[in-house]
């Protein structure tokens, strides 16, 4: 019983928490409208095969727009640990363009054109869906616009917030980067309001050449790890369990 009890506990101490993505539990952390790219974290540990839609058409509320594109970011075969920092680059490209873990892949959705990213003003969506153009669960939102304008779109029935899962930067940004921490929190979620703090960002402005700038992709990490202490007094309480059962088969 108590040998069961062992290997039970140590099977389940090796399973991933796979979590379902929700609003914010994926965060832009870089933005690059000259080489027409971003990079994300996630606070979640990612199911393989994972899909995740990417657009930068105007949402309005209830739809999106047409005219601009849909991308489409497949996980991978493997979980994705929460803290991981994915890098999205060259979406502009139909042969360059490519995820640092996973695949990114143009969505076919007709009438889909301009798939690079205005530095003037431009809003890039991340959610989840029935189809590209079927948003079921938005994770994050960031632009060098204004949420709410026609030519940028709203965060309108999105669940998102500026400072909550939404960057609203400078106008006009070309690129702009999350520059604090990424160690130290006791908790993954602990860092969403700093992701999500523009004043958190480095942000370079209009009219700089970001074509060459690569994003920092050092992971997130957190600060709570069980002390050895807590994990004897947990083992030593399986035994103690192991050791009724015992009795009580007797």
């Amino acid at each position: 019983m108590i040998k069961k009890l062992l290997v039970s506990a140590a099977a389940m101490a090796c399973l991933p928490a796979i979590a379902a993505p929700g609003a914010g539990d994926l965060a832009f952390t870089s933005f690059n409208a000259d080489e027409d790219g971003w990079s994300m974290v996630t606070f979640v540990n990612l199911a393989a095969n994972t899909t995740v839609y990417f657009t930068d058409n105007e949402w309005d509320g209830t739809t999106f727009n047409t005219g601009e594109s849909y991308h489409q970011w497949n996980t991978g075969a493997a979980t994705i640990a929460a803290g991981t920092v994915v890098r999205f680059s060259n979406i502009d490209n139909a042969t360059t363009l490519a995820a640092s873990v996973g695949t990114l892949t143009r969505a076919s959705v007709t009438g889909s054109t301009n798939y690079g990213l205005s530095a003037t003003e431009d809003t890039v969506y991340a959610y989840l869906g029935a189809s590209a153009t079927a948003p079921t669960t938005f994770l994050a939102a960031i632009s060098n616009g204004s949420f709410g304008a026609a030519t940028v779109g709203t965060l309108t029935n999105t669940g998102l917030a500026i400072g909550n899962g939404a960057v609203q930067l400078s106008a006009s940004s070309d690129y702009a980067e999350y520059n604090n921490l990424r160690a130290g929190q006791a908790s993954f979620p602990a860092y969403k309001p700093l992701v999500s703090d523009v004043t958190k960002w480095q942000d370079g402005g209009d009219n700089i050449n970001a074509v060459a700038y690569v994003p920092n992709t050092t992971a997130f990490t957190i600060a709570s790890v069980p002390e050895p202490e807590g994990f004897a007094m947990g083992m030593a309480g399986l035994l103690g369990l192991g050791v009724v059962a015992r009795r009580r088969s007797r």
